[in-house]
């Protein structure tokens, strides 16, 4: 915005590249306080030619100071886009806008849309326009103006909502052609422009006049006549004085804005016209470089589908060859198609020309990219293919190992990345310029999925092997120690556990040197090989402790029934049963405990001594110890109150180790009444203190009868042993038997009778079993006794009768043939008879003594 001295300010409303000043219109409208006006404006627009004074005209008729042209410096453009300025001695306020005159030669024949934008913004914003023409031009087609109105008036019919200007046309140097007969040309030409434009569907039927109102005028020649032209352009002044009246220039006032909103108005109604594409008319020649052009390229893309070569390498690209050199004969194909474009192209307008090279380009890039990309896909497949297999046959195929895993990943990447490289540059046309960047991401992104997952194959088959080979190594020593329970089953378990786990860490610290693994990721391997074997051992023990009652049972029938020796025991009085006892149910208690919990982790533990105690349970109440209880068990107190008191001093004994006793009997009883156990983690508790004891007390009613067949089966071995009565029965027969002792040695006869009892009597107790018949009772026994007495009696006396027979056949001459054979005879059929009563009473008494002992058996059962 700029001041000129009386002339008043002027600024710059829209620039030469259409760009509109708002906030320079807003301070200008303050600085003229166009803004306090109200409706009482009036805004003033002149159109025309370049050069053919406009600016001179408004300066002269509003005192304005627009730029002029300088006619000794040539005809030039001088006003560039929208000037505004304040009429100065025009009542009321009066905008005057200097407008950029059309057909410049600056702007040359094709730049015809500023034209009409400025033009369309005159007659959408002004209530006067002021049309500047040469007289000369009048009936002229393009001097006049005529087409820029016609576009003028079908714009605005569509953009705005039209009101009643005045169009008034100043003839310039008027000729001797009176006004009388130019102004109904002037008329007839504007009525048939309005006839001519497209009109909305309300205004089809509507006359010019309800829009516009037109006014005519002349001036002379400026520079010849100056004067006379000063004083009609005084005269055509006084017109614009009080144009907002009615009936004068500017008094239709519909439509108008408050002064104080003129400048966002006008700003908006710029930016409209600026928007609207009907105003960017091409010049003719570009219309024709248009048509022709896109014909030109619309040709050379057709023959280039029909051409034999695109054929072929189109062919070889959907049968999925390989199609070599693909890019260097599409490239070829393309150049050729737009060499001859631009041959044939080359003298139309180069804008347009190269406009529909672009458009020819693009044509052919939607033709040739699908097979570009088919091309580069296919050698992406070919290359991961290649990349598979070179790496399967590096690695030593898909169950081998490789020694460097990870150096042979890596040469195997690189060459498939320089065989895609060399297909990607084979496959390029350089004409376009296509990236292959996303297929070699993916291409890329496949290869490392690929050697992720092989890697994790032979990771995975790498721990699978050790784990297996640790199981292997594990599982039968674990077996042995558990079968064999010491009183360090669980550090020997351990020892071998952990031994076998350092040879499998190994194992797997060389199998995986080529993998180029971290050591966190090493570790994990480690670990998971570890937690297998400890899944092996707790499978294990978990195994064993499911049927903990019978290997508890054969662990005590094995200690119980086998001497140091292996050997069976016979039970002879020599035999310390209670002791043998002991020892038996205290190595099933230990292999309970080392089934009751997975103690790989755990060093101090109080399972076996709680078990332990239970030893003491049965004999804690008793007054003695060598007494048996009353369910036929032997009580093992005293075994352990001597073992513990072998540690003691001679005084004073008696009554710490009864306060040892209660105290670890009350520890003991509370670990057995805990739910788990302690220092034992819940998750490596396979039996709790509960269940332990439950089975102990299985344990004990399952095997107090082997003890006590044990004790029975002793007992008898002793009274059949025991041959002689104790001394004091001695005694009492040598002091009460000596007179019939005396009688026998008088008596030879009585003496030999007794002998022969004693011999009889002896071989009669040794075959009838006494000790085994009243094992099962004394009724059973006497009735047994009773049945098998009569036949043994008569088979020792037999046995007898045939030795002494014997014994006088071997002293005596034999008996003569026929009184032999007939006492042969009779004592043979008395032999039979007798023995065939013999054998029944055997059979019947045996009978009967099994049917006794069966009887005897079920009531001792019950």
């Amino acid at each position: 915005m700029g001041v000129d001295g009386e002339a008043g300010l002027r600024m710059q409303l829209v620039s030469g590249t259409g760009e509109f000043d708002r906030e320079g219109l807003e301070r200008f409208a303050r600085a003229t306080r166009m803004t306090e006006c109200g409706l009482s404006y009036a805004v003033i627009a002149i159109v025309g030619p370049q050069s053919s004074g406009k600016s001179t005209l408004l300066n002269h008729l509003f005192h304005t100071s627009f730029d002029e042209m300088d006619a000794l410096k040539g005809r030039r453009q001088t006003t560039q886009g929208i000037w505004a300025a304040e009429a100065r001695g025009i009542r009321p306020f009066t905008l005057v806008l200097d407008i950029e005159g059309t057909d410049s030669r600056e702007r040359g024949e094709d730049d015809t849309t500023f034209e009409k934008q400025s033009s369309l913004f005159a007659l959408a914003v002004a209530d006067v326009i002021i049309v500047n023409m040469w007289c000369h031009d009048i009936g002229r087609e393009q001097a006049s103006n005529k087409p820029l109105l016609k576009t003028v008036f079908q714009v605005m019919m569509r953009l705005f909502t039209p009101r009643k200007a005045t169009l008034l046309f100043v003839i310039r140097d008027k000729t001797k052609t009176p006004m009388e007969t130019l102004e109904p040309i002037l008329r007839e030409d504007i009525e048939k422009i309005w006839q001519s434009v497209p009109k909305p569907q309300k205004h089809q039927s509507t006359p010019f006049a309800d829009f516009f109102n037109v006014e005519v005028t002349a001036l002379p020649n400026f520079e010849e006549r100056e004067e006379e032209f000063k004083t009609q352009v005084a005269r055509l002044r006084d017109r614009f004085q009080d144009s907002v009246a009615e009936g004068q220039l500017a008094g239709d006032r519909r439509g108008v804005v408050p002064a104080s909103g003129f400048p966002l108005s006008v700003a908006e109604m710029w930016r409209i016209i600026r928007e609207n594409k009907d105003l960017d008319l091409p010049a003719h020649k570009v219309m024709v470089a248009t048509v022709r052009c896109e014909q030109i390229a619309t040709e050379k893309l057709a023959q280039l589908q029909d051409s034999e070569e695109w054929e072929a390498l189109q062919t070889a690209v959907d049968a999925g060859s390989e199609a070599e050199h693909f890019g260097a004969r599409a490239n070829q194909l393309a150049a050729e198609a737009l060499a001859t474009y631009d041959a044939e192209a080359a003298y139309f307008e180069e804008g347009v020309r190269d406009s529909k090279r672009q458009f020819l380009l693009k044509g052919m890039s939607a033709l040739i990219r699908p097979l570009h990309t088919a091309v580069v896909a296919a050698a992406a497949a070919r290359c991961v293919d290649a990349f598979k297999t070179d790496l399967d046959d590096a690695t030593g195929g898909k169950d081998g190992s490789a020694v460097s895993f990870a150096a042979s990943a890596a040469a195997c990447l690189q060459a498939a990345a320089l065989s895609f490289e060399s297909d990607a540059e084979d496959a390029d046309v350089s004409l376009f310029g296509w990236s292959v960047e996303e297929v070699r991401a993916k291409l890329l992104a496949d290869m490392e999925s690929h050697v992720a997952s092989l890697r994790s194959q032979k990771l995975k088959q790498i721990a699978t092997d050790a784990e297996k080979s640790l199981s292997d190594a594990i599982s039968e020593p674990i077996a042995a120690l558990l079968e064999a329970v010491t009183d360090n089953t669980w550090r020997d378990i351990r020892a071998v556990f952990f031994h076998e786990v350092d040879g499998a860490c190994s194992e797997v610290e060389q199998a995986v040197a080529g993998f180029d693994m971290g050591g966190e990721e090493q570790a994990r391997m480690k670990a998971a090989v570890e937690a297998a074997g400890r899944r092996v051992v707790e499978e294990r023990v978990r195994r064993e402790s499911g049927h903990a009652l019978s290997l508890m049972k054969d662990r005590f029938f094995a200690v119980f029934s086998q001497d140091d020796q292996g050997l069976p025991r016979k039970w002879t009085d020599g035999d310390d049963i209670k002791a043998i006892a002991f020892d038996a149910r205290r190595a099933a208690l230990r292999l309970l405990a080392v089934v009751a919990a997975m103690r790989l982790d755990t060093v101090d533990d109080s399972i076996e001594p709680t078990l332990l105690s239970l030893l003491g349970e049965g004999a804690s109440g008793e007054g003695s110890n060598s007494s048996r209880t009353q369910d036929g068990e032997w009580g093992e107190g005293e075994r352990e109150a001597e073992g513990e008191g072998d540690g003691e001093g001679e005084g004073g004994g008696a009554g710490s180790e009864g306060s040892k006793r209660v105290q670890r009997t009350f520890t003991s009883a509370g670990l057995l009444a805990a739910s788990k156990w302690d220092k034992v983690a819940p998750e490596c508790t396979f039996l709790s203190p509960g269940q332990c004891r439950a089975l102990w007390g299985k344990f004990k009613a399952e095997t107090q009868y082997v003890v006590a067949q044990a004790m029975q089966t002793q007992e008898a071995s002793r009274r059949n042993n025991a041959w002689l009565p104790p001394p004091w029965a001695i005694a009492a027969m040598v002091v009460l038997g000596w007179n019939e002792f005396m009688a026998l040695l008088r008596n030879p006869f009585l003496l030999l009778f007794g002998v022969a009892v004693f011999f009889i009597g002896r071989e009669v107790l040794a075959q009838l079993d006494l000790g085994g018949i009243f094992d099962h009772g004394l009724v059973p026994g006497v009735i047994t006794l009773a049945a098998r007495a009569g036949p043994v009696i008569i088979a020792v006396l037999r046995r007898l009768g045939e030795q002494a027979e014997a014994a006088l056949t071997a002293h005596n001459p034999p008996v003569p043939g026929p009184l032999r054979a007939n006492w042969r005879s009779n004592e043979g059929d008395e032999d039979a008879d007798g023995g065939d009563v013999a054998m029944r009473d055997m059979s019947a008494g045996s009978d009967g003594s099994l049917r006794q002992r069966g009887g005897g058996r079920r009531a001792e059962d019950r």
